[in-house]
């Protein structure tokens, strides 16, 4: 005998994200998601009124996960975050109501470094400022441009050792 869509757990989705579609689609015989539709109704409004019976969320870092915001949600007990980062919740007041937080953890920790170390080289080798220069047509008349420099044999600082600054050392070895 088929469940009701109405009998499904209900998840909160309030973070527009790439894989909820998949989610939806995948999982639609097992939960029922309910998402804010008018961006004129404050957020908290939203969960009071509409999301009362919400079993998991699933947010983003742009979501601040406070003591208010968990009074709106009493049959909450999952949080799942888009994001790496729990800055944005308050975890002393989810481990007193009993509520299990999972987050991404390091899978976009690779993508991230992969950005930053090529964002490295394009700034260091001027690979953009080469690029508009090209395409404005001024090529043929700048006598001289500037290569850049180097990032062999450069002193790099990494602010936080994580697994993405971790990362980013990782593909800087390379570079001596």
């Amino acid at each position: 005998m088929a469940t009701k869509p109405e009998q499904l757990p209900l998840v909160g989705v309030l973070t527009p994200f790439p894989f909820i579609l998949s989610f939806e689609e995948k999982f639609s015989n097992q939960f029922q998601t309910l998402k804010p539709t008018d961006p004129s109704i404050p957020l908290h409004e939203f969960l009071k009124k509409q999301c009362q019976s919400v079993r998991a969320v699933i947010s983003g870092i742009e979501i601040a996960v406070t003591k208010e915001f968990l009074d709106c949600l009493p049959s909450l007990g999952c949080i799942l975050l888009t994001c790496v980062g729990l800055d944005n919740i308050d975890l002393d007041e989810c481990k007193k109501r009993g509520i299990f937080i999972g987050n991404a953890g390091t899978c976009y920790s690779e993508d991230v470094a992969d950005y930053a170390v090529g964002l490295l080289i394009d700034v260091l080798r001027r690979i953009s400022s080469g690029h508009r220069l090209v395409r404005s047509g001024l090529w043929p008349i700048s006598k001289e441009y500037s290569l850049g420099s180097k990032l062999t044999g450069k002193r790099i600082a990494i602010v936080g050792l994580g697994s993405i600054g971790s990362e980013v050392a990782k593909r800087l070895v390379a570079f001596n």
